[in-house]
C-alpha cells in the first residue's frame, strides 16, 4: 500500500507538497485512507483474473467453473476429489482420453483411492478367427507350459482365452462379452514393518528356523506397489497390493527383494546392519513335515547344514536357515490390513511437538526409562524392534506419563506375564503405537475415590495371544482409539469411550467385555461407542451411546448361562443408534438398527475374523446393504466405516456414467 501511497502523492503539484510538509502532512494521511481503497480493489481485479483458472481460482470458484463444463461433484471422501479442484481440472485430460482403458483406470484410481486394474474382456474372448485379423495369444486351449499366464488365471492380469458368458456384468455374474469392461479395486493395502527381528519356532528349537511375524505365527507376505510413471500405463502385478506367490518370486526376485523393496534380510551386529545377498536367497515351499503320528518335525526344503543359502517362504512368512545365524536377523517386509489401525508404521500425525524424556531402541529394557519418568514424561521406542519385558508402569499422583513408538515405528512388547499399571491420584497414561503380547494390562484397585486417566491410541493387545486390559479401578476414565484389543475386563463404575476399535474375544460366543474377576457374568463399566466393531458378548452397565457399531456376539446353542449376547443393566438411560444389534439383546432403545424386529436373515458376514488376516474384520460384499450402507452417513457399520467403500463405489459410478464409451458396460469387482 506504501507504494501507491507514494505514486499518487508524487502526482500532486510541489506546492501543495510543501505545504502539506509544513502542517505535518495531513493530505498524505488522507491519500493513504485512499490508496487503502485502491490497493484492495487492485487486489479484487487480480482476484478476478485468477478466478478464470481453476489453478488460480478461489475455492468457491472451483463448483462454478467446474459446472461450465458439466462436472458432476462427487463425496468428498478421499484426497483425490476432498476439494473439486483437482477433479475439475483433469475432467479435460480425463475427456479427451474419454473411453480408453488407461483413462478408466487413472479414473478409478482418482475417486476411490485405491489401486485398480482395468480390463477389456471383450479381448480375452476366444472365437474362430479371421484370417486377416491374427490374434496369435488367444489359444482357445490354454499352453500348459506357459506357468506365469496360467498363474494370473481368473485375476486381473489374466490373458488367457475364455468362452462366452451371457450373463450382465453389472450384476457381477458374467465377465467375459463383447461390451464387458471390468473395474478391478485392491482394497487391502500394503504395511511395511521394518527391521524387525525374526523369531525362533520354539517347538523346533535351534534358531535356524524361524517366521517374519513378530508373534511366532505364519503370515502371508504383500509387496510394497510401485507408483505407474506413465498415465497411459495399465497396472501391472508390481503395481497393486498383493500377496507374494513363491513361483512368481523365484522369478523375480530382483523386483522384490532388496532394500526399499518388498522384502529384505539383514545382519544385525553393524551400523547399518549388514545385507544378506540376493545370492543367498533361495524362494522356497518351507511348509510343515510331519513324522507318521502327525508330529510337526521340520520344514520342507531347508537348506543343509553348513549351508550359506536362506530359504523364504513368503506365502507363509518363514525363512530357515542352514544353520542358527551367529548374530540377530532382521527382516523389512510389507503385511497386508484394511485401514490404519492398531499399532503399525503408519503415519499418526502427533498433533503437537513435545520433548521426549527418555529414547530407547534396539531391545533394550524399557523398566530403567520408565522408572526416570514416573513423575512426568515422555518414553519414546524409535524402532520395531521386539522387547521382551513384563514392566510395571508406574505414575505418581498428578502426573502424566506417556509410552509410545515413535513416528514411523512399531514397536512388539512380548510380555510373559500381566504388565501392572500403578497410577497415583488423578494420574493419566497414555500408550501409544505399541503392539503388546502374552499378559495382559492389569489397573489394580487402589482403595481410594481419587480418578485415574488411561488412554490407547493405536495400540494392538493381540487378540488371542493372552493380551486384555482389566480395570478394577471404579473411578477411571478409559478412552481407546483406533486399537485393537483383546477381551475388556472394566469395573462396573468406570467410565470407557472407545472409537474406530476392534474388541475381539477371538469367537462371538465368548465374552468381549464384562467386569474383572473370574466371574463371567460381572457387570463392566460404562460404555461410549463410535466406528467400533465388537467380536463377543457383552455385559455393561449402561451404554451411554453407541453409534454406527457392529455388535457381533450370540449365545451358545446349549449350556449359556447369558441371558443376552448384548446385556445392558440400565435400559431407561442412553441410546444405539445405526448399529447391528444381534437378535435377543437387552438394551436401550435403538434407532435406526438392525435387524428389525422379526428378521432373521440380517448380519454381517466377514472375509475373515482372524487376527493378522489381510481381511481382519472386513465386511464381504455378501452382507446386506442395511449393514453396508447402514450408517448415519450411508457409510458401512463397524470400525471401517471411516473408509467410506459405498461413497468411493458411488464415486466410481458416476464417474463410468460420463467417460465409459458408448455400448459397453462395466462391471466393479473387488479384489481383495
Amino acid at each position: 500500500m506504501s507504494r501507491i501511497v507514494d505514486l499518487l502523492y508524487q502526482r500532486l503539484p510541489a506546492i501543495h507538497r510543501i505545504r502539506d510538509a509544513e502542517q505535518g502532512y495531513p493530505l498524505r494521511e488522507l491519500l493513504s485512507v485512499v490508496a487503502e481503497q485502491l490497493a484492495a480493489m487492485e487486489e479484487n481485479l487480480e482476484q478476478l483474473y485468477d478466478d478464470q483458472f481453476i489453478e488460480t481460482c478461489a475455492e468457491w470458484v472451483a463448483p462454478y467453473i467446474g459446472d461450465l463444463i458439466g462436472y458432476h461433484t462427487l463425496h468428498g471422501v478421499v484426497p483425490g476429489v476432498a476439494s473439486p479442484r483437482a477433479d475439475v481440472a483433469n475432467t479435460i485430460r480425463y475427456r479427451r482420453r474419454k473411453g480408453t482403458a488407461s483413462m478408466l483406470e487413472q479414473v478409478a484410481r482418482d475417486v476411490t483411492g485405491w489401486p485398480a486394474r482395468v480390463v477389456e474382456f471383450f479381448q480375452l474372448l476366444g472365437w474362430t478367427q479371421h484370417m486377416n485379423h491374427h490374434r496369435l495369444k488367444a489359444h482357445y486351449s490354454p499352453d500348459l507350459r506357459q506357468w506365469q499366464r496360467l498363474k494370473w488365471l481368473d485375476t486381473p492380469f489374466d490373458t488367457v482365452a475364455h468362452s462366452v458368458e451371457v450373463r450382465r456384468i453389472a450384476s457381477g455374474a458374467g465377465r467375459y462379452n463383447i461390451p464387458n469392461v471390468g473395474l478391478f479395486l485392491f482394497r487391502i493395502r500394503a504395511f511395511p514393518l521394518t527391521r524387525s527381528p525374526v523369531v525362533a519356532d520354539p517347538a523346533l528349537g535351534g534358531g535356524a528356523l524361524v517366521r517374519c511375524n513378530p508373534l511366532g505365527v505364519d503370515m502371508v507376505l504383500y509387496n510394497a506397489p510401485e507408483t505407474e510413471e506413465e498415465i497411459s500405463h495399465l497396472a501391472e502385478p508390481g503395481n497393486v497390493p498383493q500377496p507374494l506367490t513363491k513361483r512368481w518370486i523365484k522369478t523375480h526376485l530382483a523386483d522384490y527383494y532388496g532394500p526399499d523393496k518388498s522384502l529384505v534380510l539383514e545382519r544385525a551386529g553393524a551400523d547399518p546392519p549388514q545385507l544378506i545377498s540376493s545370492e543367498d536367497i533361495c524362494i522356497c515351499d518351507l511348509s510343515d513335515v510331519e513324522d507318521g503320528g502327525g508330529t510337526v518335525i521340520g520344514w520342507a526344503c531347508q537348506p543343509a547344514a553348513g549351508s550359506t543359502k536362506v530359504a523364504i517362504d513368503p506365502e507363509l512368512g518363514r525363512i530357515a536357515f542352514g544353520d542358527p545365524p551367529a548374530t540377530p536377523v532382521l527382516v523389512s517386509f510389507h503385511y497386508g490390513f484394511s485401514i490404519a489401525i492398531g499399532g503399525g508404521e503408519y503415519e499418526r500425525g502427533t498433533a503437537e511437538i513435545v520433548t521426549v524424556d527418555q529414547r530407547v531402541s534396539g531391545g533394550a529394557l524399557l523398566q530403567p526409562a520408565l522408572n526416570l519418568v514416573k513423575s512426568g514424561g515422555i518414553v519414546e521406542i524409535t524402532d520395531s524392534y521386539r522387547y521382551e519385558e513384563t514392566p510395571v508402569i508406574a505414575v505418581d499422583s498428578r502426573a502424566s506419563v506417556t509410552l509410545r513408538g515413535a513416528n514411523g515405528a512399531r514397536p512388539f512388547l512380548q510380555a510373559i506375564g500381566d504388565i501392572s499399571l500403578q497410577l497415583g491420584g488423578e494420574a493419566t497414561l497414555v500408550l501409544d503405537g505399541l503392539v503388546i503380547s502374552g499378559g495382559m494390562l492389569n489397573l489394580p484397585d487402589f482403595g481410594d475415590d481419587e480418578p485415574r486417566y488411561l488412554v490407547l491410541r493405536d495400540c494392538t493387545l493381540v487378540p488371542g495371544a493372552g493380551a486384555a486390559l482389566s480395570v478394577a479401578h471404579s473411578f477411571t476414565e478409559i478412552t481407546l482409539e483406533r486399537c485393537i484389543t483383546g477381551p475388556l475386563h472394566i469395573v462396573a463404575d468406570s467410565k470407557v469411550t472407545l472409537r474406530e476399535c476392534i474388541v475381539d474375544a477371538t469367537d462371538p460366543e465368548l465374552v468381549a467385555y464384562r467386569g474383572p474377576g473370574g466371574d463371567d457374568l460381572s457387570v463392566g463399566g460404562i460404555m461410549r461407542l463410535e466406528n467400533c466393531t465388537i467380536i463377543g458378548k457383552i455385559h455393561t452397565r449402561q451404554v451411554t451411546m453407541a453409534s454406527d457399531c457392529l455388535f457381533v456376539a450370540w449365545l451358545a446353542a446349549t449350556g449359556d448361562t447369558w441371558s443376552a449376547p448384548l446385556w445392558v443393566e440400565r435400559r431407561q438411560k442412553g441410546c444405539i443408534r445405526f448399529s447391528y444389534v444381534p437378535s435377543g439383546s437387552r438394551t436401550p432403545r435403538c434407532y435406526h438398527c438392525q435387524p428389525t424386529e422379526g428378521d432373521l436373515q440380517t448380519r454381517p458376514h466377514f472375509t475373515s475374523l482372524r487376527y493378522g488376516d489381510p481381511g481382519y474384520c472386513q465386511l464381504r460384499q455378501a452382507t446386506p446393504d442395511t449393514i453396508r450402507r447402514g450408517a448415519h452417513d450411508e457409510s458401512e457399520m463397524g470400525v471401517l466405516h471411516g473408509l467410506y467403500q459405498p461413497q468411493r463405489e458411488t464415486n466410481l459410478r458416476i464417474r463410468l456414467d460420463e467417460y465409459l464409451r458408448y455400448g459397453l458396460e462395466a462391471g466393479i469387482f473387488y479384489s481383495s
